[in-house]
């Protein structure tokens, strides 16, 4: 079966084809983004209409070059995935000329797929909600055990972020220390030139049982910190970052470990934006090591949007025999726990 999957639910224009008959990475026939930092960056954050506008502007020569790529037609695509959630979801009718992300990319899928009467398929955007999950799991933004077929299942003691997520603690506090727009990557950039234990934040909530995260009371810490300082040279600024990562990455391996013990496991799969940080990273490998078990990443080209998640997902889905009509039917706001399930072996 080969999927086409476009993914359009924040600031980057994903597609991908996904061919099953292949399988694995060898499944991944070709993928493109178009990223939209540029657009936004004077803006210090998405802008949803600019966002939708572009998506419009650039989603269709995607598709022409991925498929391009594949070597493949449209007449050759077994079914389209697009991200039916979560993500941009616009404002109330008539107060936006053009489609939230999410609606564009589906509406899209429809105009690929219905006309050649190829099956749809909404799939979720699991890095968004999910930033880590595990194969009977754990989380980042929230602890996930993967079930049978792909479906995910809150752990028992999991609830969400209680405010910020990790991408988002860094990316604000990346702007509250004046680094440019997408912040989380700058500010890692600055911890790699940090010393560490010049400054040491709260790991939050790591206290008290559970796997609730609060990161916004670290975000605060850093601002302090930052105001207290008389010296405010390169060095301070980056041990500070580093203060801050380190915080951060030492809570979510403690969270993840939390995570893996109440699930059984020793499997750790982590997805989603914050995945593509390094020290993060290198930290979740050798708590797993340690623990006998292993944690498995994406490539960091893979941890940020893309469609090749989405026709991954959207290949399962139709496998299964799950599709989706021709009406546009999206979701800002999804819960991974309720994705149908997915027979198994589908």
């Amino acid at each position: 079966m080969r999927v086409l999957g476009i993914e359009t639910s924040c600031d980057e224009t994903g597609v991908a084809v996904y061919d099953t008959a292949l399988g694995g990475a060898a499944g991944l026939r070709a993928h493109a983004v178009y990223s939209q930092i540029a657009l936004h960056a004077e803006y210090g954050g998405v802008v949803p209409e600019l966002a939708s506008r572009d998506h419009v502007r650039k989603l269709l020569p995607l598709i022409r070059q991925t498929l391009t790529e594949a070597g493949l037609g449209t007449a050759d695509l077994d079914g389209v995935a697009y991200t039916a959630g979560p993500g941009l979801g616009g404002g109330p009718a008539g107060r936006c000329r053009h489609r939230p992300g999410l609606g564009l990319g589906a509406g899209r899928a429809g105009g690929r797929g219905a006309p050649h009467g190829r099956p749809l398929a909404g799939a979720a955007d699991r890095g968004r909600p999910a930033r880590a999950a595990v194969r009977r799991p754990a989380g980042v933004r929230r602890a996930y055990a993967a079930g049978g077929g792909g479906r995910d299942r809150p752990l028992p003691a999991a609830r969400r972020d209680l405010d910020d997520a990790a991408g988002e603690a860094f990316d604000k506090t990346a702007k509250l220390m004046g680094l440019p727009y997408p912040g989380g990557p700058q500010l890692a950039a600055l911890a790699e030139q940090g010393t560490p234990g010049a400054f040491r934040f709260a790991r939050p909530m790591t206290d008290r049982p559970g796997l609730d995260f609060s990161f916004s009371g670290l975000k605060t810490q850093v601002l302090l910190a930052l105001r207290q300082q008389s010296d405010q040279s390169p060095q301070t600024r980056a041990d500070i970052a580093r203060g801050f990562e380190d915080a951060v990455v030492d809570t979510l391996a403690i969270k993840c470990e939390r995570a893996l013990d109440a699930a059984g496991s020793d499997t750790l799969v982590v997805a989603g934006g914050v995945g593509a940080n390094r020290r993060l990273r290198a930290k979740l490998q050798a708590m797993c090591a340690q623990r006998g078990g292993r944690a498995c990443f994406p490539r960091p080209a893979l941890c940020t949007d893309n469609g090749a998640m989405i026709a991954f997902a959207g290949a399962l889905r139709l496998q299964a025999g799950q599709h989706d009509d021709a009406e546009v039917k999206v979701t800002a706001r999804w819960d991974m726990a309720s994705l149908p399930a997915v027979a198994a072996g589908g």
